[in-house]
């Protein structure tokens, strides 16, 4: 066989658990910046692909594939180059559940590298808003960065959370598909398609928005962004660090791990386990 069975992707999941939460303090710091930064390279890609397209009614939905399409290239790296990325690593509760870890040392795992993906999404937003490239098409991508990044503050503590959970389903999955290939082809076409399919939706993954709403956070002290935006000032005006984190990145989070744990790790957990 070129694929490994459902059995064997669980066992080579806790087996990677067990190393994920052994690792060293600067090993999980070094490797979660750098997911954190190959996730906004995709960000950044994919709104650069599209906001053409982003911008007109008409092939705003043809936008959402091309930008869907480029943003896999993300998960892409993290798997094949190795990083640490907080929401696949919501996959660890298998870990946990075949107590081959520990609930301590999980959640010392979840907090770092979620605080790591963090650091290399901005560095990477803030990179991006002073290379100038925003600036593309008298200032319309700076605008849809800013459009981007204000819907997603807008959106309602519900909203977030049930999209958090569609979009770490399916990047689970990928995970969970891309552990199962023996080739490097089969990885990235194991993750191409759940990626894609979350991408075009446009669900809400909490460490891409740790790139998208710095990146218009950034772009908003341009006012000729802003104008180009074409969001209102009411929308604006709750487009800051703290709704950031309050109004997206908390229900977000929340929804992630949702996805990731109960309909992923513990759904085929609960599947396999009677026949160890």
């Amino acid at each position: 066989m070129t694929h490994l069975t459902s059995q064997e992707i669980m066992e080579t999941l806790v087996n990677s658990g067990i190393n994920k939460t052994n690792s060293s303090l600067k090993k999980l710091i070094i490797l979660g910046i750098m997911a954190g930064a190959y996730i906004a390279f995709a960000g950044a890609a994919s709104t650069m692909a599209s906001y053409n397209l982003l911008s007109s009614s008409v092939y705003y939905g043809l936008g959402r594939v091309i930008s869907g399409m480029v943003f896999t290239g993300g998960l892409i790296i993290v798997t094949l180059a190795g990083a640490e990325l907080f929401t696949g690593n919501s996959l660890i509760t298998l870990t946990l559940v075949e107590r081959k870890t520990t609930l301590a040392k999980m959640l010392r795992n979840w907090v770092v590298v979620y605080i790591a993906n963090l650091a290399g999404s901005i560095l990477i937003a803030w990179l991006v808003y002073n290379s100038g490239i925003l600036g593309a098409s008298q200032g319309l991508l700076g605008g849809i960065t800013v459009k981007i990044a204000a819907g997603k503050v807008n959106m309602t503590f519900m909203q977030c959370i049930a999209s958090g959970i569609l979009c770490n389903w399916l990047v689970c999955l990928a995970v969970w598909c891309a552990t199962g290939s023996k080739s490097t082809v089969g990885k990235i076409f194991a993750i191409f398609f759940p990626i894609c399919m979350f991408a075009t939706c446009g669900f809400e993954h909490s460490v891409a928005n740790m790139y998208f709403i710095p990146a218009g956070l950034f772009a908003s002290a341009n006012e000729a962004f802003v104008s180009m935006s074409g969001v209102s000032g009411e929308v604006m005006a709750n487009l800051s660090w703290g709704s950031m984190f309050a109004d997206n990145l908390l229900p977000v989070t929340i929804g992630n791990l949702i996805g990731g744990i109960l309909f992923v790790a513990m759904g085929y957990w609960l599947a396999l386990k009677d026949k160890k």
